[in-house]
């Protein structure tokens, strides 16, 4: 049994699963969107999520994290809240795309662009292929305006695409010549349920490989990105960002 947690977009997604030989069987999974703020309900919400199962901490085999890309915030509210209730109950932890999790509700066969909203007309990219409860990826995790994703879908003339950035940027993709039938309706959101198939507990996780873990953030944030700011002495944090 283990814990299942994403916050890549505005909509925690939460679930309590246990491993039944290639697959997961869902005890219960917890939506809760905006308004909520996420670094408020979280500690609340795993909590009363476990004691409507009679289940400690302690007892559960570890805990699964969406690693994004997606939001800054909610990416590092999640990190934070698995790294610190990992090293508190000894627990492991293992993370996984968030956009592959997308990819597992989409249909098998075709290639599938996931989308996330990045930041104004910018979004992130995640091509997959499902096959059955797993995912291929088929190229680097990307971001890219919704003009250069309808270029994209234009040149793979069999990919359909999905995920949260539909619901705002549906039209636009429509508007630059992608066909409607090939932006399938949902998910929303990223969803922990998903997540929970894609991920596998190490053997053994020292402490350094628990710090060390960080979300697939993919571009530089806007402070990152503000030459007013440059970048602080030491070593560069390439390990928070996928190579293109």
């Amino acid at each position: 049994m283990f814990l299942s947690l994403e916050t890549s977009t505005l909509t925690l997604s939460l679930a309590l699963v246990e491993r039944v030989d290639e697959d997961v069987r869902v005890l219960e999974h917890v939506v809760a969107g905006p308004p909520l703020k996420q670094s408020e309900a979280l500690p609340g919400l795993i909590g009363e999520l476990l004691a409507r199962h009679g289940v400690t901490l302690a007892a559960l085999e570890g805990l699964a994290v969406g690693l994004g890309p997606g939001s800054f915030t909610g990416l590092r509210i999640g990190l934070a809240s698995v790294k610190a209730l990992a090293y508190a109950a000894h627990l492991k932890v293992a993370g996984a795309s968030s956009l592959a999790a997308v990819a597992l509700e989409g249909p098998e066969g075709p290639p599938l662009f996931c989308l996330a909203v990045a930041r104004k007309d910018d979004l992130y990219l995640g091509a997959y292929r499902r096959k059955g409860r797993q995912v291929e990826a088929l190229e680097p995790e990307t971001a890219m305006s919704p003009e250069e994703v309808a270029a994209r879908m234009a040149a793979e003339p069999e990919a359909l695409a999905l995920g949260p950035a539909l619901v705002d940027y549906r039209a636009a993709l429509e508007a630059a010549g992608v066909a409607p039938a090939r932006l399938l309706a949902g998910p929303a959101f990223p969803s922990a349920v998903e997540l929970a198939r894609l991920i596998r507990f190490p053997a053994e996780q020292p402490l350094e490989a628990l710090f060390a873990l960080e979300p697939h953030y993919v571009r530089a944030s806007e402070p990152e990105r503000n030459p007013k700011f440059p970048p602080l002495p030491g070593p560069a944090p390439s390990a928070r960002l996928k190579e293109d």
